[in-house]
């Protein structure tokens, strides 16, 4: 190909460049698009704000999110909670009180037809020619008339809609990662041992390599698989827990025995190389033209 072979429109051949440039500006078709490093989150950011994170908490799952907008999520989340149980709980009374008053009808009408019925009892024959004012003639009735009506535009015609029926929520606060329950119990903090402890934060946000290994002092990034331990709260690399930490169990941090739930795999960003074992590719679905 040439130097300027992707612009070049003499050629025959409708080359793949050009298909794609073309579905891009139709608006029709499925586009895939490989994300770059720079769309990844690093380790250390939270996975709702996408900062890094000032006040670290990790879930169970190992997702970290920021304290105070986890918080704000639970809250929220319960809020919406308690606002669609409250509109549940008022359908339901709505719908007691109308099969209420369905009830109270249906025995006023058992009771009209039944007063109807021994009033219309008469001790001597009735001769069927001879028709009163007020008695019904055979066919349709005006009732049966309007009903047939197709004059939809007719106030007492016009058909309503059904009004939404409101399921009772769940009161379960899900993760927004993992999607399983979140609780405030299950929130442990983090602590980052950071590279230079004398650097402000601001200062430490601005660096490519902020934290390192609390044991080994091996520089943590994405391409590193790190853990965070639950007693004290201390990130370190799967290296040292593997090698050091799992031959007897104890945090090296304050001393405490560990368990294998209290060691918490941190969910890391992709590096932007596909051998990282993130998913780099970005999916819009869209409307496909077909013969």
């Amino acid at each position: 190909m040439t130097r300027h072979g992707k612009n070049c429109t003499a050629g025959a051949v409708y080359t793949y460049h050009e298909k794609k440039k073309d579905t891009a500006a139709s608006g029709y078709g499925t586009q895939n698009v490989r994300l770059s490093k720079d769309a990844i989150k690093d380790f250390d950011c939270c996975c709702l704000s996408l900062q890094p994170c000032k006040d670290p908490v990790v879930t169970l799952d190992g997702y970290l999110y920021e304290k105070e907008a986890i918080l704000e999520y639970i809250l929220h989340q319960k809020k919406e909670i308690a606002r669609q149980m409250k509109a549940y709980e008022k359908q339901k009374n709505e719908k007691k009180a109308e099969m209420a008053e369905l009830s109270k009808a249906a025995k006023e009408s058992k009771v009209k037809n039944f007063l109807d019925k021994e009033l219309s009892i008469v001790s001597k024959p009735l001769n069927p020619f001879d028709r009163k004012e007020g008695d019904s003639q055979p066919g349709p009735s005006n009732e049966d008339k309007v009903k047939q009506l197709p004059s939809f535009w007719i106030p007492s015609l016009t058909p309503e809609a059904k009004t939404k029926v409101v399921q009772k929520p769940d009161k379960c606060v899900y993760c927004p990662m993992s999607g399983k329950p979140l609780k405030l119990k299950d929130l442990i903090p983090v602590n980052f041992t950071a590279v230079d402890s004398s650097v402000d934060r601001v200062g430490l946000i601005n660096r490519q390599d902020r934290y390192v290994c609390a044991v080994t002092r091996d520089m943590l990034g994405n391409s590193v698989p790190c853990a965070v331990l639950r007693p004290s709260g201390s990130v370190v690399t799967l290296e040292c827990v593997e090698k050091l930490i799992k031959k007897d169990m104890v945090d090296p941090v304050n001393g405490e025995k560990l368990t294998d739930k209290d060691i918490i795999v941190l969910q890391r960003g992709g590096t932007g190389f596909a051998g990282s074992g993130i998913e780099l590719e970005a999916k819009k679905s869209r409307p496909v033209m077909q013969a």
